[in-house]
C-alpha cells in the first residue's frame, strides 16, 4: 500500500476528526504519521465517505478492537445523549468479512453499544474497505488518540500486529506515532503476572507503578502494597527496588515436588505460600491479607525460638 504524504500529514488532525469520530466540540488530538493513511476515508479532496443508516442489529464489535473496557457511567450518560439528540457522529464500519449482509465495527463501538441502550433501531456510518492488520492499525490509533486504552490493552494491540501481522516494533511505532522505546516498554507489561495485569486494566495501578514490578518474583505482593499505600510511581520504584535487592530470581518453571511443596505448607500454616527458585536459590513467600495474620505467622516461626547453627544444615536448624 502506497501512502500518500499530503495524505500522511492530515493525520495530524487526528483519525477520530476525519472519521466522524471525534465527540462534538472536542479539540481533535494530534498524532503523527502513521501508514494507515491510505485508508483514509476520502473519495476527493476534503470529502468524506458519504453516509448511510445501518440496524443495529447488522453491526458487531470487531475481533481486532484492543479496548476491552468501558465505563459504564460514561455508557450511561452517552446512552441519555443519544436518545434526545441521536448519534452525531457515524461509526466507521467495514463489511464483514465472514458473514455476508452484515458489518464490523472499526471505530465507534462505544456509540453502538449506548444506542443499544437508548433503544435507537439504527446508526449513521462510514463504509469503507480496511484489511485485518488496517482495521487493528485504525483501532489502536483511534483509542490512543482518546486515551480510552489503557496499558496493557495497548500491549496487547502492539503484541498482536508483532505476532498476528509480521510488524516490527520500529514498523509498530510509526504506526501509532509512538517512540519505539515506548513500544518495548509497553510490551514488557505482558511479562507481569495476570493479576497484575488486571490491577493495570481496572484503573487501581497505573503504567508508572508497574513497571518497576518487571522481573520480580513477588511482583504480585508488591503491586498490591503499592495498592493498599496509595504509592507514587517514585515510591512504587523504590518499594521494587528494595524487593528486587533480595527477591529478584530467573524463575524456572515449577516442578510437580516444588508445587506438592507449596501445598504441604499451605496445610501446615493455612496461608498462600509460594516458592520461586532459580535453578541455585530461590525464596519462599507467606502470603497475609492483614496485620493479624502478620502477627499469627510471626508467632509461629518464633514459637520455638532461633535454633543454634548446625555443621551441615548452612544456616538455620528447624525447631521442634
Amino acid at each position: 500500500m502506497s501512502i500518500d504524504p499530503h495524505k500522511r500529514k492530515n493525520l495530524g488532525r487526528g483519525l477520530s476528526a476525519l472519521f466522524g469520530e471525534q465527540e462534538p466540540d472536542a479539540p481533535a488530538p494530534v498524532v503523527h504519521a502513521a501508514p494507515v493513511a491510505a485508508a483514509l476515508p476520502v473519495t476527493t479532496a476534503g470529502s468524506a465517505l458519504p453516509i448511510t443508516h445501518l440496524p443495529l442489529d447488522l453491526l458487531a464489535p470487531s475481533a481486532f478492537q484492543p479496548r476491552r473496557h468501558f465505563d459504564e457511567t460514561a455508557l450511561d450518560e452517552l446512552s441519555r445523549s443519544i436518545a434526545e439528540k441521536g448519534v452525531l457522529q457515524p461509526l466507521l464500519v467495514r463489511v464483514d468479512p465472514q458473514n455476508t449482509g452484515r458489518y464490523e465495527i472499526i471505530a465507534g463501538e462505544r456509540r453502538w453499544r449506548a444506542s443499544q441502550r437508548a433503544q435507537v433501531h439504527e446508526v449513521p456510518v462510514h463504509v469503507t474497505t480496511l484489511s485485518d492488520a488496517e482495521v487493528l492499525e485504525v483501532a489502536l490509533i483511534e483509542n490512543l488518540q482518546r486515551q480510552d486504552l489503557t496499558a496493557v490493552e495497548e500491549a496487547r494491540g502492539y503484541k498482536r500486529l508483532l505476532d498476528d501481522f509480521g510488524h516490527t516494533q520500529e514498523k509498530v511505532a510509526h504506526v501509532v506515532g509512538k517512540s519505539r522505546a515506548h513500544v518495548a516498554n509497553t510490551l514488557r507489561l505482558l511479562s507481569l503476572p495476570g493479576s497484575v495485569q488486571d490491577l493495570i486494566d481496572n484503573g487501581q495501578l497505573s503504567a508508572g507503578q508497574a513497571r518497576p514490578l518487571i522481573g520480580l518474583s513477588n511482583a504480585e505482593d508488591v503491586a498490591r502494597a503499592i495498592v493498599k499505600k496509595g504509592l507514587s510511581a517514585r515510591q512504587a520504584e523504590k518499594l521494587a527496588k528494595g524487593f528486587g535487592k533480595k527477591r529478584r530470581l530467573a524463575v524456572v518453571p515449577k516442578d510437580t515436588d516444588t508445587a506438592a511443596l507449596e501445598q504441604t505448607l499451605e496445610k501446615a500454616t493455612g496461608y498462600k505460600v509460594s516458592i520461586a527458585f532459580d535453578g541455585k536459590g530461590g525464596a519462599v513467600t507467606v502470603n497475609y491479607a492483614s496485620l493479624e495474620q502478620l502477627d499469627d505467622i510471626v508467632r509461629r516461626l518464633s514459637s520455638g525460638g532461633r535454633a543454634g547453627k548446625t555443621d551441615d544444615a548452612d544456616g538455620l536448624q528447624q525447631a521442634s
